[in-house]
């Protein structure tokens, strides 16, 4: 644990001990420099389950924080079509995770301290993190790492995201109809809906699907999700649309491990860029815009802020302040990621005006893209050029009737993120 009574200033303090705040502890600590980790429930499991493409977590070396694979996913476009992607995926064990990167942590040297941090002040060459229990940390960078909590990081743009909703269990069942070899990456089914009149053409305005990791014949993970709205869909009519669906899929509950109530933003203003404070994964508008995605997104991006912080605390030049933590988030931000966010932001804004019908033709020809676009744009990967190509093959393999909407719905967007880009370039 941290002691305070030596009036100690730490290399690095980290607001928030999620999977983003740990990982840059643990690489920053591993260069021998002091970091204290600050989070109020320093040993609480996450309580979200995470899902992951598991080429992303075999990059980065995590293959073993992954508890179940499944060689393939599958999408149901509606009750006569689905797509088979040939893609395997992971569910990562929270809990293995966690406990890998705190003992990694403590064998660096990590200090933590169980606070909530109320407020920051910043002086010329450190800050200062007062917390909730009279403790003041002293520090030469401070992380905000606190997800959509957005503790320290300031914005200057009213907020205005979409939101993905999401209501999940972890269930021990009678049976369920799903393939135990396959991840139901996104079933768009609405057959179960036919009897309510009513949930059926809410469900057809804003439309949602169902998320699946069947673990075995008797063991599932069962997910209703709003892929994004603005306002989000409220919790209770998420939860009567997955009632309805498990009723007609003839899934009967045993028992419920775990439930998970999910509200992610997406989209909206990146924060003030830069400013003192450093930010990553949610709270640094790390989520994909499009998806909801964040997880494999911020541990990738955990090893840009550490590398950063460390080369720039170590250097000759001195930075220390303002100029450092510009410097990392010139690093963590740079134009290509910028523009590759804007691009995002552009799916996102048509994802927002499409129906359940219109949501179908698009998906139908997404996941006939050729598998490195629709891989690369899932993970991050394309960067402007190549999302270019990718929304023109989009384009040519969209119906003519998906194309027309894409042309109708898009145009605003395609406007807005013109200007955005050539405001950066400026």
């Amino acid at each position: 644990m941290f002691d305070s009574s030596k009036g100690l200033v730490v290399d690095l303090a980290v607001v928030g001990g999620g999977p983003a705040g740990l990982a840059v502890a643990q690489q920053v600590s591993e260069a021998g420099l002091s970091v204290c980790s600050i989070d109020p429930s320093p040993k609480l499991i996450w309580p979200n389950n995470y899902g992951v493409w598991v080429d992303e977590f075999e990059a980065m070396d995590l293959l073993d924080c992954l508890d179940t694979t499944w060689p393939g996913a599958v999408v149901f476009i509606d009750d006569q079509s689905k797509k088979n992607l040939d893609r395997p995926y992971g569910r990562v064990n929270r809990k293995l995770l966690k406990s890998k990167m705190l003992q990694k942590c403590i064998l660096n040297g990590v200090k933590f301290h169980q606070a909530k941090v109320i407020k920051v002040i910043h002086e010329e060459s450190k800050s200062l993190l007062v917390c909730n229990d009279g403790v003041t940390v002293q520090a030469a960078v401070v992380l905000d790492a606190t997800g959509f909590s957005r503790c320290l990081v300031q914005y200057d743009k009213p907020y205005n995201p979409g939101y993905q909703v999401a209501y999940g269990i972890l269930a021990e069942v009678e049976d369920h109809p799903f393939d135990v070899d396959k991840m139901v990456f996104m079933d768009w089914r609405d057959s179960h809906l036919k009897s309510d009149i009513k949930l059926q053409e809410r469900n057809s305005k804003i439309p949602t699907f169902l998320y699946a990791m069947p673990f075995s014949a008797n063991r599932i993970f069962l997910e209703e999700t709003s892929l994004v709205a603005r306002p989000g869909l409220p919790m209770e009519d998420i939860q009567e649309r997955m009632v309805a669906r498990l009723r007609h899929l003839g899934i009967q509950v045993k028992s419920i491990e775990e439930d998970e109530y999910c509200v992610i933003p997406m989209g909206g203003p990146l924060p003030v860029l830069p400013q003192r404070v450093v930010g990553i994964g949610g709270t640094a508008g790390m989520v994909h815009p499009s998806t909801g995605y964040m997880v494999a997104r911020t541990l990738a991006a955990a090893p840009i802020v550490a590398n950063s912080i460390v080369r720039y605390l170590n250097s000759d030049r001195g930075l220390s302040g303002n100029e450092l933590s510009s410097e990392v988030w010139r690093d963590l931000w740079p134009i290509e990621r910028r523009r590759q966010r804007e691009f995002f932001c552009f799916g996102m804004d048509i994802l927002l005006k499409l129906n359940l019908p219109a949501t179908r033709r698009f998906f139908d020809a997404f996941f006939d893209l050729e598998p490195r676009y629709w891989h690369g744009f899932l993970s991050s990967r394309l960067f402007l050029p190549e999302l270019l190509i990718f929304g023109l093959s989009l384009f040519s393999h969209a119906s003519n009737t998906s194309r027309t909407e894409i042309m109708a719905k898009g145009t605003v967007p395609l406007v807005k993120m013109i200007n955005n880009l050539i405001r950066d370039r400026d």
